[in-house]
């Protein structure tokens, strides 16, 4: 089990705002994203449970017409009003899933990530302290659970698949906890996780 300090230690360590970029074209070289980008920003919830840390994710409702359906961090478009992409993570946070700011200790950020969609993905991440509240907003979410970070941690647990995407192949990452099909650009931020919680 990965401790709390070091967690810590190992993500803030890297820059505030870091320069590199990650995307679906990673795995995908040529597919870039459609159109221009819109400036978004999502928590990477690390919630400090007793017995270990875990990652708190949401299930999209089906009727949305960004990413339906998906799993995904909270989160969402930053507006005019959000002084820093953090702010907008905490506030798309709070709407969608009613979980305090207050509860969240922000500990520093992932890789940026474009999405084939056409978003650019700022993942902050952030500590979680129990005990907190949720009340998810019913037209946005369907559900909010965790995933033990242990689980997240084990490379095995990380694949790489393939469908077809407009007549082209498309890889991406997923991770199948129990029932939960964890995949795209929610898998291939933790993924960018990993990377920095393994970096020597």
């Amino acid at each position: 089990m990965l401790r709390q300090d070091k967690i810590l230690e190992r993500i803030a360590r890297s820059p505030q705002t870091r320069a590199a970029r990650r995307g679906d074209y990673d795995l995908n070289p040529g597919m870039g994203p459609e159109g221009p980008l819109t400036p978004a920003a999502v928590l990477v919830p690390l919630v400090l449970r007793r017995d270990g840390p875990t990652v708190m994710l949401t299930q999209r409702t089906d009727h949305l017409y960004d990413h339906a359906g998906q799993i995904s961090f909270p989160g969402g478009r930053i507006e005019d009003g959000d002084a820093t992409p953090e702010a907008a993570a905490l506030r798309e946070t709070e709407e969608e899933v009613g979980l305090d700011r207050a509860r969240v200790e922000l500990i520093g950020r992932l890789d940026t990530y474009v999405v084939r969609t056409g978003f650019e993905v700022t993942p902050a991440v952030g500590f979680v302290h129990p005990p907190f509240d949720i009340n998810p907003d019913p037209f946005e979410v369907a559900e909010v659970f965790e995933v033990p970070l242990d689980f997240v941690l084990d490379r095995g647990n990380h694949e790489r698949q393939s469908r077809e995407f407009k007549g082209v192949q498309r890889f991406f990452f997923v991770m199948q906890y129990k029932d939960r099909y964890i995949w795209g650009a929610t898998a291939a931020m933790l993924v960018n996780l990993v990377d920095i919680l393994e970096a020597p």
